[in-house]
C-alpha cells in the first residue's frame, strides 16, 4: 500500500511489481485500514447461507435404525434396503444423515474386536512416528539408515547396512552376516563416530533388528528413533536411493571378495569416495564433504 500511494496510485504497475493478481491488490485495497493492519488477514470462508437439511425426522430415523442393525454397511448399502421399504432418497443424502448422526454423537461406531490370527504390531517403548511439524534444517537433524540384502554367490547371504543424512547426503556403511539388533546397535556405535557431526534422529522401518538393544542404545545416546508406518519405503526414499548408488557404483563394478571383513575393508575405502571425491547432483555437484564446509561457513554464529 506504501508502494501504491508513492506511485501515483498506478495499481496495475503495483501488481506488476509485486506479481499479484489485480484482483487480490483491489480486494486488499478494499480491506486496507492503515491504523489497524489485522484488516489485511485473511477472513473466514465459511458460506453466509448454509445448506440445511431436507430430510424428514422419519427418514433420519430409518437410516440411523438401519445402520445400528448393520453397523459396518454404508451409505451405498443402506440406500438399497431404503429404497425397497419405499423412501425416495439418494445415496449423497444417506450419507450426509449419517455424517449429522455422528456429529451429534446419536451414531457410535461400534468397537473393533480383532478375532483373526494377524499378528498384532509390537509397542516400542521409546520409538515413535516422526511428528509432522519436526523441523529438518541442520545435518544430523535427521538420519536415515536401513538394510540391504546382499546374495552375491549362491549360498552366501550377507547383509548391508546404510546410513544416510537428508541434509548433507554424507553416507555411513557396514556389511555383517545378519541383521540383528545387536548387529544393528554396533553399526549406530559406528554411524556415531563416522558421521562429521552430531545426530539427533535417526529414521528406520519396522525391522526386528531396529528393536530392542537398538532401540535401547538410540535413547541411551538421547537420540530421537522415528519408525516409519508398515509398507511405506517411500518415507525413506534417501536411504533407499542410497541402496542403488551403492549396489551400482560399488558391489557390481569392485572386484570384491565376498567375506565379511573384506567386504567392510573395502566399503569404508569407497565410502570415503563416495563422501569427499564423489559429486552429487543433489548438492549442486558438491561433495558431501564440501557441503558441509560451506553449509558451516554460512551458517549464523
Amino acid at each position: 500500500m506504501d508502494y501504491y500511494d508513492s506511485h501515483g496510485h498506478n495499481a496495475r504497475r503495483t501488481c506488476r511489481h509485486f506479481d499479484i493478481s489485480p484482483q487480490t491488490f483491489y480486494r486488499w485495497c478494499r480491506r486496507y485500514d492503515r491504523h489497524n493492519l489485522h484488516t489485511l488477514e485473511d477472513r473466514s470462508r465459511r458460506p453466509r447461507r448454509l445448506r440445511q437439511p431436507t430430510w424428514s425426522p422419519e427418514l433420519k430415523q430409518a437410516v440411523r435404525a438401519l445402520r445400528e442393525e448393520y453397523p459396518r454397511w454404508g451409505k451405498d448399502k443402506l440406500v438399497v434396503l431404503l429404497r425397497q421399504k419405499g423412501w425416495q432418497v439418494s445415496t449423497s443424502m444417506v450419507g450426509r444423515i449419517l455424517r449429522r448422526l455422528k456429529e451429534q454423537g446419536v451414531l457410535v461406531e461400534p468397537p473393533r474386536q480383532p478375532v483373526s490370527a494377524r499378528k498384532r504390531p509390537q509397542l516400542r517403548p521409546y520409538a515413535m512416528r516422526k511428528p509432522k511439524g519436526y523441523r529438518v534444517a541442520f545435518p544430523g537433524d535427521l538420519v536415515q539408515v536401513d538394510t540391504l540384502d546382499l546374495r552375491p554367490l549362491p549360498g552366501v547371504i550377507l547383509k548391508h547396512f546404510t546410513a544416510r543424512d537428508v541434509i548433507s547426503r554424507w553416507d555411513v556403511l557396514m556389511v555383517t552376516s545378519q541383521a540383528t539388533a545387536h548387529s544393528a546397535t554396533r553399526f549406530l556405535d559406528i554411524l556415531v563416530e563416522r558421521m562429521p557431526f552430531p545426530i539427533h534422529g535417526i529414521q528406520v522401518d519396522g525391522g526386528s533388528e531396529f528393536q530392542a538393544a537398538f532401540e535401547h542404545a538410540c535413547q541411551q545416546r538421547g537420540i530421537r528413533l522415528f519408525v516409519l508406518p508398515p509398507h511405506s519405503p517411500k518415507l525413506n526414499g534417501h536411504v533407499e536411493r542410497a541402496h542403488r548408488t551403492h549396489i551400482e557404483e560399488f558391489y557390481e563394478v569392485a572386484d570384491l571378495c565376498w567375506t565379511v571383513v573384506e567386504l567392510n575393508r573395502e566399503a569404508l575405502a569407497w565410502e570415503r569416495v563416495y563422501n569427499t571425491v564423489r559429486p552429487h547432483q543433489a548438492l549442486g555437484y558438491k561433495t558431501p564433504q564440501k557441503f558441509l564446509e560451506e553449509f558451516a561457513l554460512a551458517r549464523p554464529p
